[in-house]
């Protein structure tokens, strides 16, 4: 396939699977439209590349579908300024998108093929690119204007909310009960708080379950 071919799905993503679902920042429009996403897709799976679906990408991981990226960075309202980070860069193409909207991105990632599929994928986009567990954020670089957590997790842990900014956002989808719920959460003088706006189907993240308590 050549890009002559994704051209149009790249537009036809935009029209029908952004336009009209409240992806409506002109900026996170732009940033979709312009970047290529069979490029983040492994080569077997590039007839999904615009899918509006999960897309695998390794055993237990995959891409969210263009909806629920739109979603969650229309609702951040990036000012273009921010130190960003993504928990969860899988083959980069959030943290592509994100690095046209804000100042710096580090895109965080835990798994060895994945982190080398990126590294490959995210040339010439300004990304910086670093491997860790993903629970554990990359406190190095912090603390950041911006969190997107790139999956959906049942909790945030502690280490995570620590690495934000006063006053900074971070994005994610909260697993309730099996559902994914879209949310925006905020850090105000210590406090951090989650608001929910939206379901959406998105891929799970590991390592951000919940403490499971003792049955007996």
């Amino acid at each position: 396939m050549t890009e002559h071919v994704f051209e149009p799905m790249r537009r036809a993503m935009v029209a029908s699977q952004l336009r009209t679902t409240g992806v409506n920042d002109p900026r996170v429009v732009a940033a979709m439209g312009e970047v290529p996403r069979e490029r983040f897709v492994p080569a077997d799976r590039l007839a999904l590349a615009y899918a509006d679906a999960v897309v695998p990408v390794a055993p237990g991981r995959a891409l969210n579908p263009p909806m629920a990226v739109g979603r969650l960075l229309t609702e951040a309202r990036l000012g273009g300024d921010e130190r960003a980070l993504v928990i969860g860069a899988a083959t980069g193409y959030s943290a592509a998108v994100l690095a046209r909207l804000v100042a710096s991105v580090v895109a965080l990632e835990e798994d060895d093929e994945l982190a080398a599929f990126a590294k490959k994928a995210l040339v010439g986009s300004g990304v910086e690119l670093v491997r860790g567990p993903l629970a554990r954020g990359h406190a190095k670089g912090g603390p950041y204007d911006f969190i997107l957590i790139d999956g959906a997790v049942e909790i945030v842990p502690p280490a995570i909310v620590e690495q934000i900014a006063d006053g900074g956002e971070i994005a994610l989808a909260i697993l309730d009960e099996g559902v994914s719920r879209l949310a925006i959460g905020r850090v105000v003088a210590g406090a951090f708080g989650t608001t929910i706006f939206a379901d959406a189907e998105t891929a799970s993240l590991p390592g951000f379950a919940k403490p499971r308590g003792f049955s007996f």
